[in-house]
């Protein structure tokens, strides 16, 4: 599995990615919650260890801003602060488990390990579909009509972005701030670049146009509307 590991305090971020990664995980690493909720928004992780008191955003808000998003990757907190009502404000803000520091690190893997498994059994969260387009967000696949579409990174969440808004308008900031965490110009033409690689794709080759651009606003997600 492919990990995130925001911690702010250098010996114990470097100690969790050295048992993950001798524990045959991949181990990437963030020292604040801006830089955290960033790569959380705009790259692949199977899971998050976010600790509580971070730089910058705590690791509550960088929780809430994921789930605002409607991002549903695995995420354990970890704190200092683990009485009963702290765990619960830390569970309330959208993590799957709470981890009291300090703490075993056999403990840590079981606890990530088990909210992975719990993920892996919600279909209905882990699996989009728009008409004959369906995204299965475990196993990171797009098919079209049932063939395996490749997808770069960035394309995967650009599509699950429009996929998880599906008839609803999706506008150029929106793409910017959910997929690149920018926050400038929407003139810019990186979100209209994307989007026609992913039409060439996934519109074009099938004959079946699902992404719709809506002239000076943005774009929407919508099935063809099948002949009566």
């Amino acid at each position: 599995m492919r990990i995130l590991v925001v911690e702010d305090d250098e010996h114990t971020r470097r100690f969790i990615a050295k048992g993950l990664k001798e524990s045959g995980h991949i181990a990437e690493e963030a020292d604040n919650g801006v830089d955290g909720l960033h790569r959380a928004r705009t790259e692949e992780f199977a899971a998050l260890i976010v600790d509580r008191m971070l730089p910058k955003l705590s690791g509550l808000e960088l929780v809430r801003n994921l789930r605002q998003e409607n991002i549903s990757t695995p995420i354990l907190i970890l704190s200092a602060l683990g009485d009963v009502e702290q765990r619960i404000e830390g569970l309330k803000s959208g993590s799957d488990d709470y981890l009291k520091k300090p703490f075993s690190f056999a403990e840590l893997l079981a606890r990530i390990e088990s909210i992975v498994r719990r993920v892996d059994k919600s279909e209905t969260e882990t699996r989009l579909t728009v008409g004959e387009l369906s995204m299965d967000l475990i196993k990171r696949e797009v098919r079209m009509k049932g063939e395996k579409i490749d997808l770069r990174p960035i394309e995967f969440r650009i599509l699950e972005v429009l996929m998880r808004s599906s008839g609803q308008l999706v506008t150029r900031t929106m793409l910017l701030e959910r997929v690149w965490n920018y926050n400038f110009d929407p003139q810019t033409n990186v979100v209209d670049t994307h989007i026609s690689r992913l039409r060439s794709k996934i519109d074009i080759p099938y004959r079946y146009p699902l992404i719709h651009t809506i002239r000076g606003s943005g774009y929407q997600m919508n099935p063809p509307v099948e002949d009566s």
